[in-house]
């Protein structure tokens, strides 16, 4: 077991199997339910995240759940297109939109992936704090609570699929943002690697985005949600209580990932504080 999981080769394949497993449970799921929309694909949502979590107690990793951050929406939203045979110029630019995210997230992790028997460092700070009681965290923490937050997130753009939207100017400022995140997220991604690429690891990164910002992925990742929040609001203005996917989002990263990643950077590498005080948390402009 333990040479299956130190190959990057075979965990990129169990992996995939594992996603594939998970994809039927979910439109299986979706298949057998009636009702509304989008309980039924929060149903066919959580379905395939046990799925994901029954492979990551298999492996005793519960970095299987990672890809599915940025799989899930490109499943499920061209899916509700497909299924409802709404192919509009509004919906066709926001799929557009969603799958220059996914493709660019899921290539980032592939990336950084190097096989099953590396977690991420979180999941193994949980691990070691809660002890036997880390497949509950694992289940709830890890998983289930980012299936519902990402869910919460494409909420506006199944909404958006349903009504089968044309664009106007307000969809395309939408549009824009989306993009825009999306490159602000690979541009960091790719200096953050060049700079791990070094010996760097007592340093911190000073140089591109990150010389102005301390997370400008996260950044990226924020700003993409808002973006699908503001096309459904093109559509009408109504709908504004869609926007508690991106809210959620962003309080996720405010008041949980970044409070992690920096309580982190501060317990082994020197001069954070002074890092802090020099360098916005999100927006890079100078300070």
């Amino acid at each position: 077991m333990l040479e299956l999981k130190s190959s990057r080769k075979t965990g990129f394949i169990v992996i995939a199997f594992g996603y594939a497993v998970a994809a039927a449970a979910g439109f299986s799921t979706f298949a057998l339910l009636d009702g509304v929309l989008w309980l039924r694909i929060l149903s066919a949502d959580l379905a395939a995240t046990a799925v994901v979590y029954i492979f990551s107690l298999i492996f005793d990793n519960a970095s299987f759940y990672d890809p599915y951050w940025s799989v899930q929406p490109l499943v499920i939203l061209p899916s509700v297109a497909f299924s409802l045979h709404h192919y509009s110029s509004g919906v066709v630019i926001l799929l557009v939109c969603i799958a220059c995210w996914a493709v660019r997230l899921t290539a980032n992790w592939a990336y950084t992936f190097h096989g099953l028997d590396q977690q991420d460092w979180r999941y193994d700070m949980l691990q070691k704090k809660s002890g036997r009681l880390f497949p509950l965290i694992n289940l709830v923490g890890i998983q289930i609570f980012p299936t519902i937050i990402v869910f919460l997130c494409i909420l506006p753009a199944i909404k958006f699929i349903e009504l089968d939207c044309a664009w106007n100017a307000i969809t395309f400022a939408g549009a824009g943002i989306c993009l825009a995140a999306v490159i602000l997220q690979l541009v960091s991604d790719m200096q953050m690697q060049q700079f791990r690429k070094g010996d760097n690891k007592s340093r911190f990164i000073r140089s591109g985005l990150w010389r102005y910002s301390r997370h400008p992925n996260y950044l990226g990742e924020i700003l993409m949600w808002w973006g699908v929040y503001l096309m459904l609001l093109s559509a009408d203005p109504a709908f504004w209580r869609f926007g508690c996917g991106a809210l959620a989002n962003t309080l996720m990263f405010l008041f949980i990932s970044i409070p992690m990643v920096e309580t982190r950077l501060a317990g082994y590498k020197p001069g954070f504080s002074e890092y802090r005080r020099q360098t916005r948390m999100l927006f890079p402009i100078k300070k």
